[in-house]
């Protein structure tokens, strides 16, 4: 099944390789290859607010999973909160209440696209998790790696972890090295992995930041102590290893867990059964993109606090992705510019 997945996919690329449509703005994609714990979204918040800080007009554009309408909409414009979680998916509300511009969702990232440069006019757009998305042209392919999970077993689905063959690689213009903290693994040497040397390598690390507790003012962030804490940690990711790695390198004492699938749309049911099990405990942890979610459930008694994480890289290599980002915003005015022959 593996195999007959894989050529689906070649099938695919070579289909949207001639057929792309543009933004008409430059368009930057941050993906990956793996399914999962890849911290996609946390890097497209740094790297959208890096831009920002830098005077740039960015939005950013996300699928939307869960959503139950796959027409464009806009859900942030950098001032108000327009959608709740259901209508436009967790990531994206999780993205508004952290990201000061616009976000815009649509199955259809060109659709996206288009609402947005007809209200404003942007400098570029950052399509969270767009390496698979062909149909919309991108002028930077940015392509996230797990520094120590690598890529698995290397099999395509349903095989192994990866969501297309590993020669996809070949689209990107840079990859980002991701170490995250609490892997219980060590990470391979570099070659290991396999990665082209004609594509530049960056190196970027997510830590815990702080813990952030929902009320009805809003989000606030407080100190992350959680050392000898009585925890249950909560989650709907397609890989909860890490988080729970992570809880445990700050020295909490997980007394209960819950994974649920990647997305999940929580019942009341389901609270019942985590306020049942906090019981016992100090607080409940769970992540950005469930707190969404849950904070529309009465609090009983238990605080439920999110992990937030926060993405860094040293000087150069930041200095070298900033780089790499101007050369294409400047390339793509002076094509912009040049009159058709």
């Amino acid at each position: 099944m593996s195999i007959l997945y894989s050529g689906v996919l070649k099938f695919r690329e070579q289909w949207w390789r001639t057929r792309a449509s543009t933004a008409g703005v430059t368009t930057i994609s941050v993906g990956n290859l793996t399914v999962g714990g890849n911290g996609k979204t946390p890097f497209t918040l740094f790297l959208a607010s890096r831009l920002r800080e830098r005077g740039l007009s960015v939005g950013i554009i996300s699928r939307g999973w869960g959503r139950n309408d796959d027409r464009a909409a806009l859900v942030s414009d950098g001032a108000r909160l327009l959608m709740s979680p259901r209508e436009a998916g967790d990531e994206p509300v999780m993205m508004a209440k952290s990201f000061s511009g616009a976000i815009a969702v649509a199955r259809r990232r060109l659709d996206a696209a288009r609402m947005l440069s007809a209200r404003a006019r942007f400098d570029l757009f950052i399509l969270d998790d767009g390496f698979q998305h062909l149909r919309l042209h991108r002028d930077l392919n940015l392509l996230l790696v797990n520094a120590r999970r690598g890529f698995g077993n290397r099999w395509v689905l349903p095989a192994g972890p990866l969501r297309e063959p590993r020669d996809a690689i070949s689209r990107a213009s840079a990859i980002v090295l991701i170490d995250s903290a609490g892997a219980d693994t060590t990470a391979p040497p570099l070659d290991d992995l396999g990665l082209p040397d004609y594509i530049p390598i960056l190196r970027a690390s997510i830590r815990p930041h702080a813990l952030v507790l929902a009320d009805a003012t809003g989000w606030h962030e407080h100190p992350l102590t959680l050392a000898r804490r009585r925890v249950v940690a909560v989650s709907g990711l397609a890989d909860s290893a890490g988080f729970h790695a992570m809880l445990a390198g700050l020295g909490a004492n997980l007394v209960a867990t819950f994974d649920f699938p990647d997305h999940h749309d929580y019942t009341p049911y389901d609270f019942e059964d985590i306020l049942s099990a906090a019981r016992g405990a100090d607080q409940i942890v769970t992540t950005e993109k469930d707190l969404v979610k849950l904070e529309r459930f009465p609090q009983s008694g238990v605080s439920i606090y999110a992990l937030r994480l926060n993405v860094s890289m040293n000087p150069d290599d930041e200095t070298r992705l900033f780089d790499l980002i101007a050369a294409r915003i400047q390339l793509h005015a002076a094509e912009l510019a040049t009159p058709p022959a």
